[in-house]
């Protein structure tokens, strides 16, 4: 192997630039199509308190530890382990935690594009007018035609061509005039969007029952399910385990007050999915309610239908999807980094060079996504297509074993004295609680979620036909009808919900959910679908 090039690879010139990159790197599409959903669910208000317990109290700790890792090494997260590990004169073998953080970086970025030149497509669709006057089945077959038309693919390549290069473009710039510039005027500009369309939503909508959705306080619906969706949630929408924060980390200024900015971090990604959440719900409609959607359903096709009975819906449409787009964007800006950060500190080539590298590997492994809607829909391994295997595997596997390593190596191989250099100024109480957190609570939590992850999501592909070897199920878990009991389903997936509700969600469930809609737009042949719940583990994205 070359020998690890030394040079420091770039820093921020303005000690906000952290702040406004963090939230561009947690702000992602499950604040969308998955918060609002789980709060509605499981409490309103309630479970957004017991979601911020869970980011406080688990969440937050592994996110200091592994900015602070970053921090004290000026490094991305493969060299400050290997500096790390010699001064704490442990095994090499820890070098694996920055590696599959990498590879997890990796693989998230290639199906996070793919979701951006959807969104990408859906912003020149709305501009144009392809949603004006359509129902449910013609919104379906808007996105059938884009992603699942095994004889348009190459157009579906195309828009995943450009939001890649735009991408890339930025990237290329330098961490100064590409990375900060972007993403100091990117991250604010979505979030007055946000706000702009909230405040349009608030307008011609229902804030009253957007409220009721999400910010009153339903004891009744709080359960033992609820702290499980926290917790995933929490842990999924932070992009830990993927050498973001650290890459992050080792670019602040000496200013700039990493504890305190993570906080703000935290607060303002739960900001954010609070007003979404009340942006979806407020522009429901009696007729067109949101209840039980989620995921390619809710954002894909019963919002373009929602949207398009507002006056300038053409305009909203775009701009809706316009701040989509800027979320997956910033997103895979804060997912490339680490990459690129890893390949120089490796390599010593330039950045340029760099970003051209690894932005033709994230297409080549995108294809794998890209294609498993379409042209190799049917070509399943174990039941799962590529990229169903792809998310299921950083989801279940990767993010959370180096979310586990980090913290049994930072709880239990380091030094009091080096951790404490480590994390600077803190508290005794917040010291105290960190250190307890990283050696017995987030090991233990964080297993548990990628074993429920994993498990969960395997169940969910046998009641979906698959004929497996882990599909023998037991007798007392399967139905007579030979389905899997809704409390065995995979939690991202299919959260188990009230039976009057799940109910309900099946009455109202969009064209695009039904067992065998046909779709016969944009030339697509008769039984061709747009993607369904299933196809997606939500929280991973």
């Amino acid at each position: 192997m070359p020998t690890p090039y030394q040079t420091h690879i770039g820093s921020f010139t303005r000690k906000s630039t952290f702040f406004w990159a963090a939230v561009g790197a947690t702000v992602g599409l499950a604040n969308l199509w998955q918060f609002p959903y789980l709060a509605s669910l499981h409490g309103g208000g309630l479970f957004i308190l017991l979601y911020l317990a869970c980011l406080l109290l688990v969440t937050l700790p592994l996110m200091v530890t592994e900015a602070a890792v970053g921090r004290y090494s000026r490094h991305g997260i493969v060299l400050a382990m290997d500096g790390l590990i010699r001064s704490a004169r442990q095994s090499r073998a820890w070098m694996a935690v920055g590696r599959l953080s990498i590879l997890a970086a990796f693989l998230v970025l290639s199906f996070t594009a793919v979701f951006g030149s959807i969104a990408l497509a859906y912003v020149f669709f709305g501009a144009l007018g392809r949603f004006s006057g359509a129902g449910e089945a013609e919104a379906t077959g808007i996105l059938a035609g884009l992603v699942s038309d095994p004889r348009q693919y190459r157009v579906f390549m195309g828009w995943h061509i450009f939001f890649l290069l735009l991408v890339l473009w930025v990237s290329a710039q330098g961490v100064v005039r590409g990375l900060e510039r972007a993403l100091r005027v990117v991250v604010p500009g979505a979030l007055v969007l946000m706000l702009v369309l909230f405040a349009l939503a608030a307008w011609h909508g229902r804030i009253d029952g957007a409220i009721n959705h999400i910010l009153a306080m339903h004891p009744e619906d709080l359960s033992w399910e609820s702290l499980k969706a926290a917790l995933f949630h929490a842990f999924f929408t932070l992009g830990l385990g993927m050498g973001v924060w650290a890459i992050l980390g080792s670019y602040t200024t000496p200013q700039t007050r990493l504890k305190r900015s993570i906080l703000a971090v935290v607060l303002m990604d739960t900001l954010v999915a609070i007003l979404a959440g009340l942006m979806i719900f407020a522009i429901a409609t009696d007729g067109n309610s949101f209840d039980g959607e989620r995921g390619f359903s809710l954002l894909f096709v019963s919002m373009p239908v929602t949207l398009a009975q507002l006056p300038a819906s053409q305009f909203v449409i775009a701009a809706v999807f316009l701040l989509v787009v800027l979320i997956v964007w910033t997103t895979s800006l804060n997912l490339l980094e680490p990459i690129v950060g890893w390949f120089r500190e490796w390599t010593g080539a330039p950045r340029a060079l760099s970003v051209l590298l690894i932005g033709l590997s994230v297409w080549l492994a995108g294809l794998a996504s890209l294609l498993s809607f379409n042209v190799w829909a049917e070509e399943r391994m174990g039941g799962a297509t590529m990229f169903r295997w792809l998310e299921l595997i950083t989801g279940g596997l990767l993010i959370p074993l180096v979310a586990i390593l980090i913290a049994l190596f930072t709880g239990w191989c380091l030094t009091r004295h080096l951790s404490g250099t480590m994390l600077g100024a803190t508290p005794k109480l917040f010291a105290g609680i960190w250190f307890w957190v990283m050696r017995l609570v987030l090991p233990l939590v964080v297993a548990w979620i990628g074993i429920q992850y994993t498990a969960f999501s395997l169940a969910n592909l046998c009641s979906n036909g698959n004929v497996a070897a882990w599909c023998d199920q037991p007798a007392a878990m399967v139905s007579e009808d030979g389905e899997v009991p809704a409390r065995d389903r995979p939690f991202a997936a299919t959260p188990a919900e009230p039976e009057e509700k799940a109910a309900e969600a099946e009455k109202t469930a969009p064209a695009s959910d039904q067992k065998s809609p046909e779709v016969k737009e944009n030339g697509g042949k008769s039984g061709e679908k747009a993607p369904k719940q299933d196809d997606i583990l939500y929280d991973s994205v």
